[in-house]
């Protein structure tokens, strides 16, 4: 098996152990994309020989830091200076990016080779990968099938070996549904933990709850070494906190009650999406972990509040950049705005009222969550779907898009960060991840539970590696 499916901390190793030299490792990364890119369209850029002259700074130690030579990959709607950023629209069709994000200038301060930037749906509305400037991007365990979104391009790419990890944003599940979908790992972290300035569109307004930058890599102990790089704050960042990182003991995390439910009461989950979530609680439990069943009751009221936020603030968003334009939208796009419209537009009045029950409503998942400060659960009702699929029989109930995917926007909604392992298996031989979710700031002890879930578990590589 390719070098380039191992974690990136094992390939670190080998760089600092010398057993690879970080150009031939920029080389094999580079036949990988060269390879697999071609079927599942996960990068839109790449330059080979810019990664390869980034490479040789390593090698005579121009370049130096914790992460210096690891081949990492963008989504494309956060900043790398030179490199197109269009939100995968034509109505942004050739905008170049004229400096880093702040995240993206972590990543290099670290010493990583950028490998080139990752597909998107237009303007991130959807939970599928598909846009009119590149198409759409197609899962490895499946070509029939989605890699999710809207950090499809970056799931699929780091499923397949083209990546050893990377950045993705996550306004509603974002980073956790591809995760899942691809099997890979994630984190949606607090909003600010790792900065968002230079994401494009900017996380404002709502968005600066709702909406954060986070790593993906294949493990725990990946995302995490991300994490621990990249966290910190912006001084530039109005929403970046002056939170340090902090290191979890498997002790400490031990001590913390965790809460798991199967589905939410009211949309079902597939058979084998229970199956992967009792086996995590079990396998939690067996490591000594305090598990137990519960649900928390505000879930359905911060979901209608995410709706309000993502669906009809987004319309009302987009509005002025499409109007006039909508002939050079992306079926996917129109059937968000479709979607979004289902109502009107909020008055004043209305978004006020949202504004403030939105503090209400996190009010009252935090008071649930004093008693279980970690919560297990689904990240979504179905493993990957195919390309164009938008509903679903379950139990007998039609499942429609959008609700299959309500478990990860509670988290959004709350602020607070959720991270996704893979864990079981559909009955077609898809991955399917559970969800590791906690309060704000509290990033670390999610992370440290989702690396006992993935102890018992973890990363597959998807069939096409060895095709």
């Amino acid at each position: 098996m390719t070098v380039t499916i191992l974690p990136a901390v094992e390939q670190l190793a080998l760089l600092q152990q010398r057993k690879i030299s970080a150009l031939e490792l920029a080389e094999e990364h580079i036949r990988q994309i060269e390879r697999m890119n071609p079927a599942l369209n996960a990068f839109i850029e790449f330059d080979a020989d810019e990664v390869r002259t980034h490479a040789r700074l390593v090698e005579k130690s121009t370049v130096g830091g914790p992460l210096a030579g690891l081949p990492l990959s963008v989504k494309a709607t956060i900043s790398v200076q030179g490199y197109r950023c269009e939100i995968g629209s034509a109505l942004h069709r050739g905008a170049i990016a004229e400096q880093d994000a702040e995240a993206v200038s972590r990543l290099r301060s670290a010493g990583a080779t950028l490998l080139g930037t990752t597909n998107c749906p237009e303007f991130l509305m959807a939970y599928e990968t598909d846009n009119l400037l590149y198409g759409r991007t197609s899962n490895p365990w499946s070509l029939a099938y989605s890699s999710g979104g809207s950090s499809g391009g970056e799931a699929a790419a780091i499923a397949a070996g083209m990546s050893a990890g990377g950045l993705g944003s996550d306004s509603g599940g974002s980073v956790r549904e591809p995760a899942h979908f691809c099997g890979i790992s994630a984190l949606k972290p607090t909003p600010g933990r790792i900065p968002g300035r230079g994401h494009v569109p900017p996380c404002v307004g709502p968005f600066s709850i709702l909406g954060a930058v986070g790593p993906m890599a294949r493990t725990v102990a990946d995302v995490s070494l991300l994490f621990e790089v990249l966290a910190g704050q912006d001084i530039l960042d109005p929403v970046s906190p002056p939170v340090p990182y902090r290191h979890v003991t498997l002790d400490d995390a031990k001590r913390i009650p965790i809460g798991w439910f199967e589905d939410d009461g009211l949309i079902p989950v597939t058979d084998e999406t229970r199956a992967a979530v009792r086996n995590a609680a079990q396998a939690l439990e067996q490591q000594g972990f305090h598990v137990e069943r519960f649900r928390p009751a505000a879930l359905e009221e911060a979901r209608e509040l995410w709706w309000k936020f993502f669906m009809q603030c987004g319309a009302m968003f987009y509005a002025p950049t499409i109007t006039g334009r909508e002939a050079e939208l992306s079926p996917i796009f129109r059937e968000f705005l479709e979607l979004g419209n289902e109502a009107l537009p909020l008055t004043a009045a209305q978004l006020l009222d949202a504004w403030a029950h939105c503090d209400i409503v996190r009010g009252k998942l935090l008071e649930e969550m004093r008693r279980f400060p970690i919560l297990l659960l689904p990240v979504c009702s179905i493993p990957a779907f195919k390309h164009g699929e938008r509903a679903w029989q379950i139990d007998g109930k039609i499942v429609r898009y959008l609700d299959a995917m309500r478990y990860t926007q509670w988290f959004n909604l709350l602020g607070a960060p959720a991270a996704v392992v893979p864990v079981g298996s559909s009955k077609d031989g898809l991955p399917i991840g559970v969800q590791i979710a906690g309060r704000a700031f509290e990033d670390e002890l999610v992370l440290a539970v989702a690396a006992c879930v993935e102890r018992a578990f973890g990363f597959r590589a998807p069939p096409l590696i060895n095709l």
